[in-house]
């Protein structure tokens, strides 16, 4: 091993039996997930990355060069430190495309596994795909095919699936690293270069685009550093998540316009992934274009997730927005009972005004009831702000099964489910119409204001009709007589929709 490398300490004996760490040595980076079970989900305690580039290690005869080792060898000495208090049988270590097609590969693990003080597994690509699609479902919703890419260092894993079961798995050998210095080595941004290297992606993909084809998806995700980057990138501009075609195509155009790479200059484009950028943006182009995808989101996992999931039997609740949800009742001490009554509500006023009201579009149904179900999240903090509380948790709390643009819409429904609204936060929604959320914010408000007695033998039965946006609300003969509290909790909800230029009357 080499001298200046220091070994691993001897392992402490531990009490965390309920922390585990996932480390994935890429062909790019080197990654490190911490997380530790709490309330029946996973809280994430640490996370370290650091660019190690083993790809571009690797020789035409596949043999890894003895500084691309050290770098490696070199990260593996800080991800050491803190595995010492994590209990072995919690600790997981994967290798992947790099490490896969180097000759010398027992070289570098031997040093490695001395560093760590722990077994490391060179997964084959077929597994990583595998791996990758299961990182992707427990920490995505979707219950149609699924279409999911992954482009790394090295390889990019291509999988169709459904639910928790992969149906089409390949691993492709092309990624950013090599692709970087396969077309792009001149370090120029030219039309020139990206259409080789788009070309070239396009002729490696073309063996297994009939099978893909014919199997079919309905909803595509990426799971990659090239999808995240491109997703912020299109935020950062003033777009939605959602990266298209065209999308793809133009940022390509802003890149070219830069002209080198040391000069690269995107909006939203952080500055830790300018370097391998152009040559995954030239791959995903390809993948667009071979594989005719119309839309495509970010995943919440991918490979890490999925290999700390298969750890953690206890955890796989198939429904993984379930799964949240509850995580987040127990942690923040929800009156679960309560929660539930509000969403009943919430989705029985909702039932009165479709289909006229589309608020099934988007997923907007199932996010109101998540919203109800969450609307006291804020509560353990203090109650006169506990909307705003609320809103700012969801914000910045990871929830698996929910995309940034659903998440964000969870945290405008909250944060505006009672008091003064903010037209604001509703206006800055990307994942649907602004339209919608107002339809979703406004039903969510009623719910709570008619479930405020907190039993269910005091709701009242009530219609909710409109015409247009203009909302009717009508109560039993005599029972706003008979509830005076409620009419005044009713009346002042009026003025709050009338002062955001909502038409809401009671009868």
């Amino acid at each position: 091993m080499p001298a200046d490398v220091p070994a691993a300490a001897e392992p402490k004996r531990s009490e965390h039996q309920d922390i585990y760490a996932v480390i994935d040595l890429g062909s790019n980076s080197f990654h490190m997930l911490m997380v530790k079970v709490v309330g029946g989900s996973v809280q994430v305690i640490g996370r370290v990355k650091r660019k190690v580039r083993l790809a571009a290690g690797l020789n035409e005869n596949l043999v890894l060069s003895r500084r691309a080792m050290k770098r490696g060898w070199e990260c593996l000495a800080l991800f050491a430190e803190r595995l010492q208090d994590i209990p072995p049988q919690n600790v997981r270590i994967v290798g992947t495309a790099t490490l896969r097609l180097a000759r010398n590969v027992k070289t570098f693990l031997h040093d490695a596994e001395h560093i760590l003080g722990h077994p490391i597994r060179v997964i084959s690509g077929e597994e990583e795909a595998r791996i990758i699609y299961l990182g992707v479902a427990h920490t995505s919703n979707c219950e149609q095919n699924r279409l999911v890419i992954d482009i790394g260092g090295a390889s990019t894993e291509i999988i169709i699936g459904q639910g928790f079961e992969p149906l089409k798995l390949s691993s492709l050998h092309m990624g950013c690293v090599t692709f970087l210095d396969g077309y792009f080595a001149d370090g120029l941004l030219t039309e020139d270069n990206f259409n080789a290297a788009i070309a070239a992606a396009e002729q490696t993909l073309a063996p297994i685009l009939p099978d893909y084809q014919a199997l079919g998806w309905q909803v595509a995700v990426g799971a990659s550093g090239t999808v995240q980057a491109m997703q912020e990138i299109l935020i950062a501009q003033g777009m939605d998540e959602t990266i298209t075609l065209e999308r793809l195509e133009a940022i390509m155009q802003q890149a070219v316009v830069c002209g080198r790479q040391d000069q690269l200059s995107l909006v939203g484009l952080a500055q830790e992934r300018k370097q391998v950028f152009p040559s995954g943006l030239a791959i995903l182009i390809a993948l667009f274009r071979a594989l005719g995808i119309q839309g495509m989101t970010l995943s919440g996992g991918a490979l890490r997730e999925g290999v700390l999931y298969s750890m953690l039997p206890q955890l796989q609740e198939t429904d993984v927005r379930h799964r949240t949800m509850a995580s987040l009742m127990v942690r923040y001490h929800i009156d679960q009972q309560h929660a539930n009554r509000v969403a009943d509500m919430a989705q029985s006023l909702a039932q009165q005004l479709s289909p006229r009201w589309a608020l099934s579009a988007f997923d907007g149904l199932s996010l109101l009831q998540g919203a109800a179900l969450l609307h006291e999240l804020g509560l353990l903090i203090e109650y006169k702000n506990h909307h705003h509380h609320g809103g700012y948790i969801i914000s910045h709390s990871d929830l698996p099964g929910f995309t940034r643009a659903q998440q964000q819409l969870l945290m405008a429904l909250v944060h505006n489910h009672r008091a003064d609204i903010n037209r604001e936060l509703i206006a800055k929604q990307t994942m649907t119409s602004v339209l919608l959320t107002v339809r979703l914010t406004r039903i969510l408000r009623l719910a709570v204001v008619l479930s405020m007695r907190r039993r269910h033998e005091a709701l009242p039965n009530v219609t909710l009709s409109g015409k247009g946006e203009q909302l009717v609300l009508q109560l039993p003969a005599g029972w706003l007589d008979q509830h005076p509290l409620m009419r005044a909790e009713l009346e002042q909800e009026v003025q709050y929709q009338q002062a955001a230029g909502w038409e809401l009357a009671l009868q």
